[in-house]
């Protein structure tokens, strides 16, 4: 199903957002810490194997950050909060972020940065929780019915329908909603950025456009598995994007990581906007997940996997343009947050467990236990953690 009116919103800024890219600068520090391995990673866990309390938690601090004022306030006017301080800078790089080889890099980065000012600056105690969509995937309605959504100990659900959502560069078949977010804890808070590449301040509500049928259609273990399959990382990386061409988004090709946006924002939502998905909170837990699965490629073998950093760097270079116009991205390809944190290469981002990142993800299952309608966690065996690397 090609949907080529996406194409506009979701892959393309404006001049302006890219003037913002371009004048302003990236913090001029670059970490210094030496070589070896991290003590004591933080192991990031699936939100459901969470206890009630850690999710508590990570909630409250997440509502901190959203009470905390911005940093950035100086150049993005319509940045209030702490929180606005991290979608900001997803606006203003957005095009220099997506659908280019250092995408896995930078989100890393991004998520890590924030998982340390969740635990330095609202005392969260915890590591970044993740979303495994495959635990939703059966049907649509185990994706409406997930724990992510539960308003008592997750994030809130969908939006009421609105039957024009008032974008008009988006047509998502199957939309279910686009109002404001009902309930949850994040029910009664104010958005100041977006849509799109605005950084003016434009006060807003959350807001969800469910397209259930997403979730089943490409979030399976199966689909999730494919790039798993891939041996060089510019091949994995380029199937983990997918869904997005200069030719047009191609629902579906879309991926792990493009299909979720797309579920959750549909037309109206934050998360389906590119620019401004890190506006719902729930951005940071899928984007855990798509850390982890690359996580997981890396490790099947780490000796080769953790030093390889190829793919274009411009856009839509590879695999189609064989990246003639700008090259491979290289080891030593810098990357930022423009005014919140220093430039690192890349390699200071390829193993989460060197000497800058300290985290790691739980070697662990989530199942559903149905005698106490509560979910549970399992060891992984040998068999499943092959078939999941492809290797069966």
């Amino acid at each position: 199903m090609q949907l080529p009116r996406l194409l506009t919103s979701l892959l393309f800024l404006s001049p302006l957002v890219v003037c913002h890219a371009v004048t302003s600068p990236d913090k001029k520090e670059v970490y210094t810490a030496g070589g070896g391995k991290c003590k004591n990673p933080l192991v990031r866990r699936e939100w459901r194997l969470l206890p009630d309390q850690e999710k508590k938690n990570y909630i409250d601090a997440v509502k901190c950050l959203q009470t905390l004022p911005a940093l950035t306030s100086n150049v993005v006017p319509g940045a209030i909060t702490r929180f606005d301080d991290f979608q900001s800078i997803h606006i203003r790089l957005a095009e220099i972020i997506h659908n280019v080889g250092l995408f896995h890099h930078w989100h890393r980065y991004f998520v890590w940065f924030y998982e340390k000012a969740l635990r330095e600056e609202c005392g969260y105690n915890g590591a970044q929780p993740y979303w495994d969509w495959t635990l939703d995937s059966a049907s649509e309605s185990a994706f409406l019915n997930s724990p992510i959504w539960c308003p008592t100990t997750g994030f809130g659900g969908n939006g009421p329908y609105i039957n024009e959502s008032g974008n008009p560069f988006l047509s998502i078949p199957g939309r279910t909603g686009g109002g404001c977010v009902p309930d949850g804890p994040f029910s009664n808070y104010t958005l100041h950025l977006g849509p799109r590449g605005s950084i003016a301040k434009n006060p807003q509500c959350l807001r969800r456009d469910f397209a259930p049928f997403i979730s089943p259609l490409r979030l399976t273990k199966e689909l999730v598995r494919l790039p798993h399959c891939e041996k060089a990382f510019d091949w994995y990386d380029f199937k983990a994007q997918a869904g997005a061409r200069e030719a047009g988004f191609f629902l579906h090709e879309s991926s792990f990581h493009s299909a979720p946006h797309i579920a959750v924002g549909g037309e109206a939502g934050q998360m389906g906007d590119i620019y401004a998905s890190p506006g719902d909170p729930i951005f940071y837990l899928h984007h855990a997940g798509v850390d982890r699965e690359w996580w997981k490629w890396q490790n099947v073998d780490p000796e080769t996997r953790l030093k390889d950093a190829r793919g274009p760097s411009i856009r839509f270079d590879f695999p189609f343009g064989n990246n003639f116009r700008g090259g491979n991205i290289t080891l030593e390809h810098e990357i930022g947050l423009l005014e919140l944190a220093p430039v690192v290469p890349l390699r200071k981002v390829m193993d989460t467990e060197g000497d800058l990142l300290c985290y790691s993800y739980a070697k662990e299952k989530a199942v559903y236990d149905p005698t106490t309608e509560k979910w549970v966690a399992e060891e992984l065996s040998a068999e499943e953690e092959d078939w999941e690397a492809c290797k069966n």
